[in-house]
C-alpha cells in the first residue's frame, strides 16, 4: 500500500469542490510530530514555516493543510486549528490550547472558477474526513484544480493531481527490527514537465492537442518561450509532505525536507523556478529509533524521501483525469 498513512499516527483528509476544480488536502498527527520544512520556489504561499526552523521554540505540530485557491487558501488553517482544538490536539499553553499548522497553496484560480477558493469549512470538513487510509489519488482535495506544463501557456497545459508513495528503509541489520518507513504525499501543479526519473521520458507536460505530441524537446533541456512564461508566473507551484517513523529531531527534519526537494528537481523540469512556490515539509513521528550514526541515517532518510517524492509526483499525474479543456495522461493513451 503505497500510502503516507502507513505511517503509524498521521491521518489524511480531503475536500473538494468539483464544479469550482479546487480543495485541500489535511495531514494530521494528533499526537504531535517533529516537523521541518524547505522552500525551494520563488512564488511560495506559506503559513507557519518559520516556527519549523530548528532555532525556534516549538518542537512538534499537530498537521500540515495542503491547498488550492492560492493565497486565499491559507484560510484553510483556521479550519484544521478549529478542528484541533475541539480535540484538545495543540500546543499547551496557561490560557488554552494552540493548535500548529502548517500550509501551503498552489495557484490553481486558473482553472474552475477562480471565484470559489478553498477556506476555513473545508479546512474543518477536510478533518473531519481525515482518517488512516487508504485514499485516492489524482483529482481529490488540492489535487483538483492542480495542472503541470504551463511553460508553453495554459493552453498546453495537462491534468495535474495529488498522488501518494511509500518506501521501506531497513536501518538495523535484517531482520532485527521493523523497517523505517519513508512516505511522500505530493500535490503536482508545476510550470515544468512531468518527467520518468527512471526512463527519461516526459510523462505530462505541455502538450499539443492537435499534433498529439509534447511541445517541449525532451526532458532535460528547458527550452521555453519567455514571453508565455512571463504570462503564467506565479499559477503554479507543487507543494509535499515527507514523513518518516524514524525519531529524527528538528534538524534532522529540516535536513530531511531539504534532501527530498531533490525528488522534485528529477521528476519537474524545470522546477524552483520563479514561477512555482515549491515546499516540502518532512514530519517524524519519532516512532523508530536511529541505528546510532545520525549522519548516517538523515542521510539515508534524505536519500529515500526523494526518491519516494519523485514517484509520487509521476504517480500524481498518471493517476489524474482530464476536465474541460485540459486533458490527462490517460487521454493520450492509443
Amino acid at each position: 500500500m503505497h500510502d503516507i498513512t502507513r505511517i503509524r499516527g498521521l491521518l489524511v483528509g480531503h475536500a473538494q469542490d468539483g464544479a469550482a476544480l479546487t480543495g485541500c488536502t489535511v495531514v494530521l498527527a494528533p499526537d504531535g510530530a517533529v516537523a521541518g520544512v524547505d522552500v525551494r520556489g520563488s512564488a511560495p504561499g506559506t503559513r507557519e514555516t518559520d516556527l519549523m526552523r530548528p532555532c525556534n521554540q516549538v518542537e512538534r505540530i499537530q498537521g500540515v493543510v495542503l491547498s488550492g485557491g492560492s493565497a486565499y487558501g491559507l484560510d484553510t488553517a483556521s479550519g484544521v486549528m478549529k478542528f484541533l482544538e475541539e480535540q484538545g490536539v495543540g500546543f499547551v499553553t496557561p490560557f488554552g490550547i494552540v493548535p500548529i499548522v502548517g500550509a501551503a497553496v498552489i495557484f490553481d484560480l486558473g482553472i474552475g472558477d477562480p471565484k470559489i477558493r478553498p477556506d476555513a469549512a473545508m479546512g474543518y470538513a477536510a478533518c473531519r474526513a481525515a482518517y488512516s487510509g487508504p485514499w485516492g489519488e489524482g483529482n481529490i482535495g488540492a489535487g483538483t484544480g492542480a495542472t503541470v506544463g504551463k511553460a508553453g501557456g495554459q493552453e498546453y497545459a495537462m491534468k495535474g493531481g495529488l498522488g501518494t508513495y511509500v518506501a521501506e528503509l531497513q536501518m538495523e541489520p535484517a531482520g532485527k527490527a521493523e523497517p523505517v518507513l519513508v512516505g511522500a504525499l505530493v500535490v503536482v501543479n508545476s510550470l515544468g514537465d512531468v518527467v520518468d526519473p527512471w526512463s527519461g521520458q516526459i510523462v505530462a507536460g505541455a502538450y499539443d492537442r492537435s499534433r498529439k505530441a509534447f511541445i517541449g524537446p525532451g526532458a532535460g533541456q528547458n527550452r521555453m518561450d519567455a514571453g508565455r512564461v512571463a504570462g503564467e508566473a506565479g499559477m503554479n507551484t507543487t507543494v509535499a509532505v515527507v514523513a518518516t517513523d524514524a525519531s529524527l529531531d528538528k534538524e534532522g527534519a529540516n535536513k530531511v525536507a531539504q534532501m527530498a526537494q531533490n525528488g522534485l528537481a528529477r521528476a519537474i523540469i524545470p522546477a524552483h523556478t520563479m514561477y512555482d512556490g515549491d515546499t516540502v515539509f518532512c514530519l517524524s513521528t519519532a516512532e523508530k529509533p536511529l541505528s546510532g550514526d545520525r549522519a548516517r541515517d538523515i542521510t539515508a532518510i534524505g536519500s529515500l524521501a526523494a526518491e519516494a517524492l519523485a514517484a509520487a509526483v509521476v504517480r500524481a499525474v498518471k493517476v489524474a483525469s482530464s476536465v474541460p479543456g485540459c486533458p490527462a495522461v490517460g487521454d493520450m493513451k492509443g
